[in-house]
């Protein structure tokens, strides 16, 4: 497939790049500062673009089969990147025809799993601490649900830095019971395994171990 790629410098989006490079697919990493990337491959074609300009994006996004994103804010002082910067990558992808776009959201975005009190509890507490990122991320699927773009939100829990295994869990509409954790590696695997998966367009997916 020929697969673009935004964020490609973050945990999540540097794994997509290079999960999809082994796999013999053509990727496009959209970054800000192509030094930051680390990944490389004959397949790979690396844009600097600047992703408040849709226009400037257009070209990276093509002939796409498909738009793969880990753009997101990394703390609360981010809040409101990501919204803002998928608003950029929806108008480029409507602008040329482009239907396919999977991104990266979070757990408590989605439905509340019927998991135990303490579960319950902690996500309660993280969800207030991190409110103005959790809110950025509601705003973002919103921006999705508006666009006619076959969107698909991922949604982990807690982040880890771990190597990839392939295997976890994912719950379409809903979230893994008692889910914690996930590597960004897992993040990054269950996207592509996602991105010609008709049965996730137009859904938020749970994932975890």
């Amino acid at each position: 497939m020929n697969l673009t790629v935004f964020g490609a410098t973050g945990g999540i989006g540097r794994e997509i790049v290079r999960q999809a490079l082994a796999s013999g697919h053509r990727v496009t990493a959209v970054v800000r500062d192509p030094a930051r990337l680390t990944v490389t491959g004959s397949g790979l074609e690396v844009v600097r673009a600047d992703l408040t300009d849709a226009e400037a994006v257009r070209p990276a996004v093509t002939g796409r089969d498909a738009v793969l994103s880990g753009l997101g804010p990394r703390s609360r002082k981010d809040a409101g990147v990501a919204a803002r910067l998928t608003r950029t990558v929806l108008t480029a992808m409507e602008a040329e025809g482009v239907r396919r776009l999977l991104v990266v959201s979070a757990a408590p975005v989605g439905p509340e799993p019927d998991d135990g009190v303490v579960d319950r509890t902690v996500r309660g507490l993280v969800s207030r601490i991190l409110k103005p990122v959790y809110d950025d991320l509601r705003e973002m699927e919103a921006e999705l649900s508006r666009s006619g773009t076959d969107w698909t939100s991922v949604r982990p829990p807690r982040l880890q830095d771990k190597p990839l295994t392939g295997r976890y869990r994912t719950v379409i509409g809903g979230f893994p019971p008692r889910g914690r954790f996930i590597a960004r590696a897992d993040v990054a695997h269950s996207m592509l395994a996602m991105t010609d998966d008709e049965g996730t367009v137009k859904q938020g997916v749970g994932v975890a171990y």
